[in-house]
């Protein structure tokens, strides 16, 4: 006995570290937010643009952009497409324009290094897939014949043609919207001096072809175009030599009105940065007033970070409502939390009740956007693109604050509204989408031409998604009038289902946003198990054989990202905090705290811990569109302080 609490002490001592360290990354106004950090590719096209609007980078803020690209630059002298990846010639050679364009001269190590290892690639910078071929064509120094065409006419066609823009994913046809103006009416900015320089660096004097369209370096391809997509693209080329002027016009009328639309209703945010940038571009193409596209440009600050190690950069999202939400919920996990983590928690709900979205966006059918009131967005919602697991969660972690004899955590209007939100992204087969509802037949990625990225052309039914909604759900239904409860409750059997016929045979689930299995596993038992399947059920307790079969022999669990590329689980070379933290959460949910795997992984996130009560994550934890490996900075502080709290309450309750 006593060596039982002698080790619950040391927990508890561990415990409390971690939530000073916590509580120490709390805003002043109340929210949590860390990094979300991806790769220079946004800073290189932020780079370019101002450069072709004539709005060049101040000199006084060029060194620390230039210190990013320094401390970002992997062993071959490139940049690669995450923080772990190799190089990659479509992220070096946006970066080694923005470098010349920032004044770093080409004899320069940095600079120098990457031009050597572009020339060194099969095809040198022809080969960059078709995005970087788009913004080579855009300032100046290709041609667009040299890329795959990007036909604006699609808008177009008949609202309910199968292959729409409308039915893409959002981020998708926000990006496709303005790249198919700037096509359309073939736009390409003048760098002025450094153009003709730059042609010779990178083509070494020889003009871009349409030969070029055919070329693509091997390890940037991830989705390489298919025999169906090259055949209407090449009927496509065919209509580019001659297409009719009068739809031309009306087409690049139809995308001017979906940009002016979205910057419009997001404060002049966007839905992300990389879309942003594009919108600036055709506004500044469609010759809107210069104090338009400067309101543009100066919005995109929003995205900006900066620090001395890292220079300033831009991130691919701000994760506001995100890490807010299981802050609240690390916080609390262990009960009897105190008066220092009952303040930060009240603040932080006061900060998650301001942040829902409230009111609908204007002419939503302009952009065909679905209703948003009553969601949260991934950030503090300044751009009004709310999505189901940031309104799951956020909905959660409030509903997890309420105490007898205080005020309720939230309206009950405005949690109907919430819930309403979460039930109109439920699609058909039971699973929930992130921004939307399904709207086309996954047939549709048949013809993705990103060639980098994959599952990126229709909403989908995501496992973490569907886990995080029949969390919030499960939590709200007793809060609901009959009529919205009974909704609920059909939502919560269906999702249930959803999850119980996606497991896989070894008894894991698959993810779309997090590394990997482990990841996806965890959303679906907490899921599961708040809709009330039992601990028992032998679908869970498959999936706990599977999560210890995978536990490292010190204790821990580690997971690398190239289990997202290959659909399988891949051990990191070592244990991973975060996913160690995923692992306990789900196993307790299972087979409660005594049992010996879970006991070997408490002790492992003990004795890693740092003395200032934090973690250090190596491995990257996030990913989009399938091959944008993310590492979140926040994970560490408090995925490993959650699984500390849920054990010291269940051994308290045993």
């Amino acid at each position: 006995m006593s060596e039982v609490r002698t080790r619950v002490d040391y927990q508890r001592e561990s415990h409390r570290r971690a939530v000073s360290h916590l509580l120490s990354q709390q805003h002043d106004s109340g929210p949590w937010e860390g990094e979300m950090v991806w790769n220079t590719m946004i800073l290189s096209q932020y780079v370019i643009v101002r450069a072709i609007i004539h709005r060049p980078i101040p000199q006084e803020v060029r060194p620390a952009m230039i210190q990013h690209y320094r401390s970002t630059s992997t062993d071959h002298g490139c940049w690669g497409m995450h923080p772990e990846s190799g190089p990659s010639l479509y992220c070096t050679a946006l970066a080694y324009i923005a470098l010349r364009l920032l004044g770093v001269p080409p004899e320069d190590p940095l600079s120098a290094r990457a031009a050597t290892w572009i020339r060194a690639c099969s095809g040198g910078v022809r080969a960059v897939p078709s995005w970087g071929k788009f913004w080579l064509a855009v300032a100046g120094l290709s041609d667009y014949r040299a890329m795959a065409p990007i036909p604006p006419e699609a808008f177009l066609m008949p609202g309910r043609s199968p292959v729409h823009p409308d039915r893409l994913y959002c981020h998708t046809r926000s990006v496709y919207q303005a790249m198919a103006y700037l096509y359309g009416a073939r736009f390409q900015g003048d760098l002025g001096e450094l153009a003709g320089p730059l042609r010779q660096e990178l083509y070494g004097g020889q003009p871009a072809h349409r030969s070029d369209r055919g070329l693509l370096h091997r390890p940037d391809v991830y989705v390489p175009p298919n025999l169906a997509l090259r055949v209407a693209q090449k009927a496509l080329a065919l209509y580019e030599l001659r297409p009719s002027r009068r739809l031309r016009t009306r087409a690049l009328d139809q995308c001017v009105r979906r940009v002016e639309h979205e910057q419009r209703v997001t404060s002049q945010i966007g839905l992300s940065p990389v879309s942003s940038l594009l919108n600036i571009l055709v506004l500044y193409a469609n010759r809107a007033e210069p104090d338009t596209v400067d309101q543009a440009l100066a919005a995109m600050d929003y995205w900006r970070w900066l620090d001395p190690e890292r220079g300033l950069r831009f991130a691919g999202a701000r994760s506001h409502t995100w890490d807010t939400s299981f802050a609240i919920e690390a916080l609390l996990a262990a009960g009897d939390p105190s008066d220092a983590a009952l303040d930060a928690a009240d603040r932080a709900c006061a900060f998650l009740r301001q942040a829902q979205v409230t009111a609908e966006i204007e002419e939503p059918e302009i952009t065909a956007r679905s209703p948003a009131a009553g969601g949260w967005c991934f950030s503090e919602g300044g751009h009004r693109w709310p999505v189901s697991d940031c309104t799951a969660e956020a909905l959660s972690a409030l509903l997890h604050t309420e105490r007898p004899g205080r005020a309720p955590a939230l309206h009950a209007q405005r949690l109907q509204e919430a819930v309403s939100f979460l039930l109109q992204r439920q699609n058909p087969d039971g699973g929930f989408g992130t921004y939307e509802a399904r709207r086309a037949s996954v047939l549709l990625e048949a013809m993705n031409p990103s060639e980098m990225f994959s599952h990126c052309m229709v909403e989908g039914s995501y496992v973490e998604c569907t886990g995080s909604a029949l969390v919030a759900l499960s939590r709200a239904v007793g809060y609901l009038p009959t009529p919205l409860r009974e909704r609920a409750r059909r939502a919560i059997d269906d999702g249930t289902r959803f999850l119980l016929r996606t497991q896989l045979k070894e008894g894991a689930w698959p993810a779309a946003w997090g590394v990997n299995r482990i990841y996806g596993t965890f959303f679906a038992i907490r899921g599961l198990r708040a809709a009330g399947v039992p601990a028992t059920d032998p679908r869970l307790m498959a999936a706990a054989r599977w999560l210890v079969s995978v536990q490292r022999d010190d204790g821990g669990w580690g997971e690398h990202h190239r289990g997202c590329l290959e659909d399988q689980y891949i051990p990191y070379p070592s244990a991973q905090p975060v996913m160690t933290a995923w692992a306990l959460l789900a196993l307790m949910e299972i087979t409660g705290p005594s049992d010996a795997a879970i006991e070997r992984g408490i002790g492992w996130l003990r004795d890693h811990q740092l003395d200032d009560g934090s973690w250090t994550q190596q491995a990257v934890t996030g990913v989009f569109f399938g091959t944008a490996m993310l590492r979140y900075e926040l994970y560490s502080a408090y995925f490993p302080l959650w699984a500390l709290g849920r054990w010291l309450k269940l051994r308290q309750a045993a």
